[in-house]
């Protein structure tokens, strides 16, 4: 017993005990101070900053804690860290790439940022705000900690204690984690590289003593395949960071639509309905979005958002009531010409761009949420968005503590994104082997995310049953019964004979549902040439995708498009063929430089094709 408690009290020392608090949306529109830049740095590979070994104790009360800023009160005391401009990095971005001795590095990393800030307005609540941290991380300002996240591709904030901060001379500190366990989302195994780091924005945030923390508004979920309503249905909700001590007004106004509706709230979170005028519905033809101002005592946020509709309904899928088929590609968050993380504006308009350039109007972002970057500009392109988090091949599905994690990461990838027009699939996973804990855990998912958002469909990459017959691969698995759109991946001529199996293939699954291929691919290295049948070169990647396209054009009814594997090649620690990959993954249609390989013209051509069905229709 007294071993546990004091393992308990090490854990809460260490922050485990510190949740984060409720994520505040719409971040961009708020007063902010911007904390990106040059970071300072240790690399810690034994976590000396954070834990004494010797005495089996945190570094809490110890000068040399890593969190502290390193600068000796007189010339007599003992330090052996700091913190100097010789050792920085940029933030976001991953450390692997911004240094050559980091390119494998998984372990600690302590960062640390100096700013000064004006005193905040009286009344003033300030918090601090990260876009992502792979995997975990732990924040002190000022020497005190604010909390500890993990997940590393999710958004999080953490209140600043009133007092805090000063005028001048703020530090704030961040130890970064990226270490693989078996019991973390994702898990030890994963076909991607490991970036670690502060990858996306950091900010300081400044709200009202009561604000407005979130707010969701989409159309109403239609009902049975029915097309919007000329004055559609709007609702949704407005989430303050406390309930009111009164009741309060809430105000949603829409000015080009000259809409402006009042609501009464006497609790923190208020429901709202309303009907649209005369609005335009957002589709990948016209994405139009329309300013959203809510405002709530002394605070106000607004959002750029569109409005659609999307259903499965029964072996159909609708968007805005219209049957549309899915132009897809895959597309890792990752720059690969410059080997590194994506995170910019810039990354954003290459990886959409490639993709619009392929002709399609859907990317399955995988196999994690993306930067919101990526998300608001397939937004304002009218691309459509398939985003996943990384419940990925063999996580630890019996236990209870990985799936609140899970859960924890697919509430933070929607609570960043529930106004996204263009996200139509939330994903609860990817690959993961049939059996009945493993199907309880993702039903589970399913269910929380369908009580998250229930607007839009829910999915993942589900299993193919190739035992079924000769000729015929049945999508049972029995996760199909509860998702919305029917999910698979398939390598026919990669992974299992040559391409030509494809021309006696046939695909079927029992759920009346729409069919999705969410992955295909074979690899080809960049400017390798040989003939059809040699692997690992561009001939065999065209031939795999002709005999893959003669097959979609005979699927059954229920195909609604796909996405094959993968928009670019990038890195990964798992393909090690010494003359064709080293490191990394081939199957980009784009090469690591940004060339097309042939196999692109195939696709490209295919959905040309298939585009021009759609207006045809």
């Amino acid at each position: 017993m007294k071993n546990l408690i004091t393992l308990c009290c090490l854990l809460m020392a260490a922050g485990i005990a510190h949740a984060q608090d409720s994520l505040i949306t719409n971040i961009q529109n708020r007063r902010s101070l911007d904390l990106n830049g040059t970071w300072q740095y240790i690399v810690d590979p034994y976590e000396t900053g954070f834990y004494d070994y010797r005495y089996k104790e945190l570094n809490e009360n110890n000068g040399d804690a890593y969190w502290n800023n390193g600068i000796p009160a007189n010339k007599t005391e003992k330090k052996e860290h700091g913190y100097i401009d010789k050792y920085s990095i940029e933030v976001p971005g991953d450390w692997n790439h911004q240094k050559p001795e980091f390119l494998y590095y998984e372990g600690t990393i302590w960062y640390k940022k100096s700013f000064d800030y004006a005193k905040p307005a009286t009344g003033n609540k300030c918090f601090v705000y990260f876009g992502a941290v792979n995997y975990r991380a732990d924040v002190y300002l000022n020497g005190k900690k604010l909390g500890m996240h993990k997940g590393g591709f999710t958004p999080f904030n953490f209140e600043v204690p009133a007092g805090l901060l000063k005028e001048t001379g703020n530090y704030l500190v961040v130890k970064v984690d990226n270490k693989r366990y078996a019991d973390e989302v994702p898990t030890l195994n994963t076909d991607w590289w490991n970036y670690g780091g502060i990858t996306r924005d950091v900010k300081l945030v400044e709200v009202p003593g009561n604000f407005i923390r979130d707010f969701m508004v989409q159309l109403k979920k239609p009902v049975d395949g029915a097309a919007p309503a000329k004055q559609p249905e709007v609702t949704g909700w407005v989430k303050l960071n406390s309930k009111p001590t009164s009741a309060q007004n809430i105000t949603v106004e829409i000015p080009e639509l000259k809409l402006s509706k009042q609501f009464t709230a006497t609790d923190d979170v208020t429901q709202i309905s309303f009907k649209l005028p005369k609005v335009q519905l957002w589709s990948p033809q016209t994405p139009k979005l329309y300013t959203v101002i809510v405002r709530a005592g002394n605070d106000k946020t607004e959002d750029k958002i569109g409005f659609r509709t999307i259903e499965a309904y029964g072996p159909k899928l609708l968007l805005n009531g219209k049957p549309i088929f899915l132009r897809g590609i895959c597309i890792h968050g990752e720059i690969p010409q410059d080997v590194r993380r994506a995170y910019s504006e810039k990354d954003a308009e290459q990886l959409l761009g490639q993709a619009h350039e392929l002709g399609c109007n859907m990317v399955r972002l995988a196999h994690y949420p993306h930067d919101e970057k990526t998300t608001r500009l397939a937004d304002s392109l009218g691309i459509l968005v398939w985003s996943e988090i990384p419940v990925y091949w063999t996580i630890d599905f019996g236990n209870a503590a990985v799936l609140e994690k899970a859960k924890a990461q697919l509430q933070e990838m929607i609570t960043r994104d529930h106004n996204r027009a263009s996200i139509i699939i939330w994903s609860v996973g990817n690959e993961t082997p049939v059996s009945a804990t493993r199907t309880n855990f993702m039903h589970s998912l399913i269910t929380r995310a369908k009580q998250l958002d229930n607007t839009r469909l829910v999915s993942a990459a589900l299993e193919v049953n190739y035992s079924s017959g000769k000729d015929l691969n049945v999508i049972d698995d029995p996760l199909g019964e509860f998702v919305d759109l029917v999910a698979f991946n398939e390598y026919l001529g990669w992974y299992g004979g040559s391409p030509e199996k494809c021309r006696t293939t046939n695909w079927s699954t029992p759920y009346n549902k729409p069919l999705f291929i969410s992955e295909t691919g074979a690899e080809a290295k960049s400017g390798f040439h040989a003939d059809s049948l040699t692997r690992f070169d561009e001939e065999y990647q065209e031939w795999y995708f002709k005999e893959q396209v003669a097959m979609f054009k005979r699927m059954p009814a229920n195909f609604v498009g796909l996405s094959p594997w993968v928009l670019a090649d990038f890195r990964s620690p798992k393909r090690n063929n010494p003359v064709y990959q080293e490191g990394w993954n081939r199957k980009g249609l784009y090469d690591d430089k940004g060339n097309k390989k042939k196999a692109f013209y195939i696709m490209q051509n295919y959905y040309k094709q298939k585009s021009a069905e759609a207006l045809n229709r």
